[in-house]
């Protein structure tokens, strides 16, 4: 696999102050919350906004988890077009590099190309909108077995479709592994896919490979290699961030800076 420095390494960090969180954990790049990632709310003004910008960090926003624009239920894909929407103009307020979201899922029964269209219809009605105005980052998950993208042949199939409208890939190694999808050729089969990776999400899994549970762990303390997750960041090239329990995430921050 080709070999490439990521701009930079940080850690998802708490929203009330980003920039002392970062520098707790060493981060050169922070991913954040900019409201309660369980809520359906739009994001104000962040109190913190003008040390953010100022920082010289690699930004990112992490959307909530409530937002499914692929689900075929009209009173939640409605209300998620519209809060992704928002906090993507929040995001772009902080001067974030990226917003990143879910795949997505639908019930059981219902056709996975109907999920697909929904996330194409997502981005046309951004861009009559004015667009997005910066990446959305679409994530791929863990759990699910109609998730949109959780398999990789899914992944394809979503990208014929959005591949093209601006989207972008995370990356989420504990997402890949618990999803069922081997990480030793991960990076090349992605980029076969999608064409690009525009950040990783390095964390190890509470669980095992295709458990299909998204339970994030600190290096060495859950069932990836801590050496196979740096080996994909070095390939992805990108920026990284990890999502591991706070009380570890210097030491994995660390070790990725050292390891890339």
């Amino acid at each position: 696999m080709p070999t490439k420095t990521p701009v930079a390494i940080g850690a998802h960090v708490r929203s009330d102050d980003p920039v002392a969180f970062a520098e707790t954990t060493g981060s050169q790049a922070v991913q954040l919350f900019l409201t309660d990632p369980q809520a359906w709310k739009a994001p104000g003004e962040h109190p913190h906004a003008d040390a953010i910008r100022a920082s010289g960090l690699a930004v990112y926003v992490h959307a909530p988890y409530r937002i499914n624009v692929a689900t075929t239920n009209n009173r939640i894909r409605v209300p998620s077009r519209k809060l992704l929407a928002q906090h993507a103009k929040a995001a772009v307020a902080l001067g974030a590099k990226g917003i990143i979201v879910h795949g997505g899922h639908l019930a059981e029964t219902d056709d996975p190309a109907v999920g697909v269209e929904n996330w194409r219809k997502t981005f046309a009605y951004a861009e009559n909108d004015g667009g997005f105005g910066l990446p959305v980052l679409i994530e791929n998950t863990a759990g699910g077995t109609n998730a949109v993208a959780r398999r990789f042949d899914r992944l394809a199939m979503l990208w014929d479709a959005v591949g093209g409208l601006g989207a972008g890939f995370c990356l989420d190694t504990c997402h890949a592994f618990a999803g069922g999808e081997e990480l030793d050729d991960i990076v090349d089969r992605v980029r076969g896919i999608t064409g690009r990776i525009d950040l990783v999400h390095a964390n190890d899994s509470r669980d095992a490979f295709d458990s299909g549970a998204d339970r994030h762990a600190n290096f060495g303390t859950g069932t990836i290699d801590a050496a196979a997750i740096a080996d994909i960041c070095r390939a992805a090239g990108s920026d990284v961030v990890v999502e591991t329990p706070a009380e570890g995430q210097g030491d994995d921050v660390a070790y990725l800076r050292s390891s890339v």
